[in-house]
């Protein structure tokens, strides 16, 4: 393996085997998912044929360097780190936020921000679904049976980009810009939140990788959209009413 990619891989590596950032590990039940039809963006916003490259083949020197970095993430995982990828497995939603946002940050006191929240979330789980259908990657246990995962039941040919990965990011993105000052913190959780799902087995990190560069399309064109925007400032105006940001 070229030594770019050994660095690479032995650098995702490390970040498993790191403790946690941003969130305790508790038990949860799974939330109710949210649609996959977009609610504010078009098909054509979030094109993944003109928005992300393909994926590398499995048996392609790229392909085979990704699966690597996902063996050697998981070899190097420590039990904390498993437990915090486990429980953001189960937070695909805003929540995985909150400790991050700020004590006692709550959507449910926050009806606007929320409101924000679940346009964010659906449209980026529609993007990220319509992407997968696009370029059918397999899974990382998909092509090699060895590799554990997080989530089982998932499709084998579902991998790129990542579902959980896009929204993280989206989500991260939005609150930054409804909360500037902490904008730093909440893509430091992204990144870390989107590494789990390398962690937990689930995902190659150019699947990661192609949920960053999604999310921002998703980001950029909710805030170009005139309803959105007045939804954002409504956001804004209760989460300094809260005291949340200034």
């Amino acid at each position: 393996m070229p030594r770019r990619l050994l660095l690479a891989a032995a650098a995702v590596a490390a970040l498993a085997a790191s403790p946690a950032l941003a969130q305790a590990p508790t038990p949860a039940a799974k939330p109710h998912k949210p649609g996959k039809v977009l609610q504010f963006l078009t098909a054509e916003d979030v094109d993944a044929r003109r928005l992300l490259p393909p994926p590398p083949a499995d048996d392609a020197a790229a392909g085979k360097a990704d699966l690597e970095a996902v063996r050697q993430t998981i070899a190097a995982r420590s039990p904390e780190r498993l437990a915090q990828a486990k429980w953001d497995d189960d937070h695909e939603d805003p929540s995985a936020f909150f400790a991050t946002a700020g004590e006692g940050f709550d959507l449910k006191t926050l009806p606007a921000t929320a409101e924000v929240m679940k346009i964010v979330q659906v449209d980026a789980a529609a993007a990220a679904t319509a992407a997968k259908k696009v370029f059918a990657r397999k899974r990382p246990w998909a092509v090699d049976p060895a590799i554990p995962t997080c989530d089982p039941d998932d499709k084998p040919l579902t991998s790129y980009p990542s579902g959980h990965a896009a929204q993280g990011y989206a989500f991260a993105m939005t609150y930054a810009v409804l909360m500037p000052e902490k904008a730093q913190a909440f893509m430091v959780r992204a990144k870390d939140y989107a590494l789990s799902r390398v962690v937990c087995g689930a995902h190659f990190p150019t699947d990661i990788q192609a949920s960053h560069a999604l999310s921002a399309a998703v980001v950029a064109s909710l805030l170009k959209n005139p309803g959105f925007q007045a939804k954002v400032a409504a956001a804004k105006a209760e989460l300094r009413t809260a005291k949340f940001t200034q």
